[in-house]
């Protein structure tokens, strides 16, 4: 299996791709230090499997990065390794296109049986998220007729975290790539959709969703 590790922490890194290495049927054939570097190195290697951090600031998130990665390299199956024990991350990130959410304080053999799942096409939760899961799977299902949170595009989730974060229209074009009109439409169609008035209820609605916690 080829494998590419993800995380802006450098002893992370090693760790992981010792314990990785040792394994007769892995290779971790890249390291990146953020998501923006990771997407890169997918798309230039094409790895099985990607171990890719869900915070890396001040870089790009890895929800961000998952659904970047699952709409161009869906090939690559993306599992996240995080501190994060909560569920509305876990739901985000399997709805943006992971195949397996890890705990960092997880035991080693968790993170390789992870691995081998989801290269075998399983999906695979940390065992302590199961219970979490299942309960914001039936939350969300009667939640999702009516929250206006369900009807945001992909891209419209990616702007909403910056501008509640105070990047101007031409940082964030920059950063997702796109012209400032496009950004400026995009969060106008948010305001609208999300029924916000101005900047100050944006950051109170990011923080209430847990976007600015990256």
């Amino acid at each position: 299996m080829k494998i590419i590790i993800a995380d802006d922490h450098a002893v992370v890194r090693s760790g992981f791709m010792h314990l990785i290495n040792f394994q007769e049927d892995m290779k971790v054939i890249a390291t990146a230090a953020d998501g923006r570097e990771a997407y890169t190195l997918v798309a230039k290697y094409k790895p099985d499997i990607l171990l890719l951090d869900l915070s890396m600031p001040p870089g790009e998130s890895g929800l961000i990065t998952t659904g970047r990665i699952k709409e161009d390299i869906p090939e690559t199956k993306i599992i996240i390794l995080t501190m994060y024990a909560e569920e509305e991350y876990l739901f985000n990130v399997l709805k943006s296109g992971a195949s397996g959410y890890v705990l960092k304080k997880a035991p080693d053999e968790e993170l390789i049986k992870a691995i081998r799942t989801v290269y075998e096409g399983g999906t695979y939760i940390d065992p302590t998220m199961a219970t979490s899961l299942v309960r914001e799977f039936v939350h969300h299902n009667i939640a999702s007729e009516t929250d206006p949170f369900q009807t945001l595009s992909k891209r419209e989730l990616e702007v909403l975290p910056l501008a509640a974060k105070g990047y101007g229209n031409k940082e964030i074009a920059e950063m997702l790539f796109i012209s400032v009109k496009t950004v400026e439409a995009h969060k106008s169609k948010i305001m609208e959709k999300l029924h916000l008035k101005n900047r100050p209820e944006l950051v109170e609605y990011a923080l209430k969703k847990k976007l600015l916690n990256f």
